[in-house]
């Protein structure tokens, strides 16, 4: 089967998952945004990935400005037709594409319908819900109005697609009440790259260049855009001197935290990603934020990639997200309402002061990936969907359960 893979922000998982498919045959050309400023995965075709696979970068003449609506918009249109050209050249059997700005999925979906190419919609966050009620509260009027168009161009996306892939069972009731098919979406969650994401020693030789002295970490790593509040970062920061807090990350957040003047508030780019096990190794504590508008439709899978470090989390996630039933339920740390920052700061003092706590929340985020993040287990998952989609009168449709990890035989 010929595959192409659609990832815009060009993260850990998806291009490992690539890299399976074509270890099991099919010939997979992996496609990503260069251009959009987030961490990125292992990108780079390495000497033991097979003949089969390939990765093309799509980059933009300008850098990518992600905050002006008109000139954003401007851009993931001009992706969208790089990636609807890179679609028409490769002429794939299946297309699946992820994390793309819904301007961008539209061109991608229109190559496919213009030549027949079955398309899987890989969908990570539910964005016109979010771009709803985040811009419907920060931009009253023009904000709904935006929001409901983009709600109309997402859902209309979703049921042209042969197959929809929801990383949540949150998102099910939503998708079926816009007329999205049941038989049509299959569950499966998020993951990390276990072999890429080995624990290190706290004070490994990255992290003692990078992050000297005995004083207790507390990292953050990651975007900081609309769904996460960096006002929770200078809280602790201000609230733990004794501390210090440490964020990776890039853009106007990352602005705002380095502009805030507080000497236990270090903020450095993002980590090339040979380095992220190391540098998060370095860590006492890892954390987390979401904001409340965000609700059930994002799931950060920092979570995921905090997980594999074995490291405890602290978490300002809303009550219902994945993310933060994830954490709870395997017992991977502590997570409070994002309305409640005190609550943050408190849960962050209790585990600085308890070793043995941390270190058994370290034991159980490790274990939670172990029997989790098994890729081979997660392609087999991904080869029924598109043996169904690439000959549907031939293959079974995929059972679906209420367990979204059960594997499909």
């Amino acid at each position: 089967m010929k595959l192409l893979i659609h990832d815009y922000s060009g993260h850990p998982f998806q291009v490992q998952l690539s890299r399976e498919l074509a270890r099991r045959g099919a010939q997979v050309r992996h496609v990503y945004s260069a251009s959009f400023q987030t961490p990125k995965g292992n990108l780079v075709k390495q000497p033991d990935d097979p003949d089969s696979f390939d990765i093309v970068a799509l980059s933009l003449s300008q850098p990518f400005d992600k905050n002006s609506f008109v000139k954003r918009r401007a851009q993931e249109i001009a992706i969208g037709k790089m990636l609807a050209a890179e679609i028409e050249a490769f002429h794939p059997d299946v297309v699946i594409s992820s994390n793309a700005p819904l301007d961008c999925q539209r061109m991608a979906w229109a190559a496919c319908e213009r030549l027949g190419i079955p398309k899987i919609f890989w969908i990570q966050d539910i964005y016109s819900e979010a771009i709803l009620r985040i811009l419907a509260t920060r931009f009253p009027g023009i904000g709904h109005l935006v929001g409901w168009y983009y709600q109309r161009v997402e859902y209309d996306l979703l049921r042209r697609s042969q197959h929809v892939v929801a990383i949540a069972q949150d998102f099910l009731p939503i998708l079926v009440r816009h007329r999205v098919p049941r038989a049509r979406i299959t569950t499966i969650e998020n993951w990390a790259p276990l072999d890429e994401l080995a624990p290190c020693p706290r004070d490994n030789a990255w992290a003692s260049a990078h992050m000297p002295g005995g004083r207790p970490r507390i990292v953050y790593s990651g975007t900081l855009g609309l769904k996460h509040n960096p006002e929770h970062l200078k809280a602790i920061a201000a609230a733990l001197p004794h501390a210090d807090v440490y964020v990776f990350s890039e853009g106007p957040g990352a602005d705002l935290l380095r502009a805030a003047g507080l000497a236990n508030l270090v903020v450095r780019p993002w980590v090339p990603y040979p380095h992220l096990a190391e540098m998060l190794s370095g860590a006492d504590l890892l954390l987390v934020l979401l904001e409340q508008d965000a609700g059930v439709f994002s799931v950060p899978s920092k979570v995921l990639t905090y997980a594999c470090i074995a490291r405890p989390l602290v978490g300002s996630i809303p009550p219902g997200n994945l993310a933060r039933n994830i954490i709870e339920r395997n017992q991977m740390g502590l997570v409070s309402a994002p309305q409640s920052p005190e609550d943050l700061i408190a849960n962050v003092q209790q585990l600085l002061a308890d070793a043995d706590s941390r270190a058994e929340m370290a034991r159980a985020a490790r274990a939670y990936a172990e029997k989790t993040f098994d890729i081979k287990r997660i392609a087999a998952r991904f080869q029924a969907i598109l043996a169904q989609v690439a000959a549907p009168d031939e293959a079974a449709a995929p059972r679906h359960s209420a367990n979204p990890r059960q594997i499909d035989d």
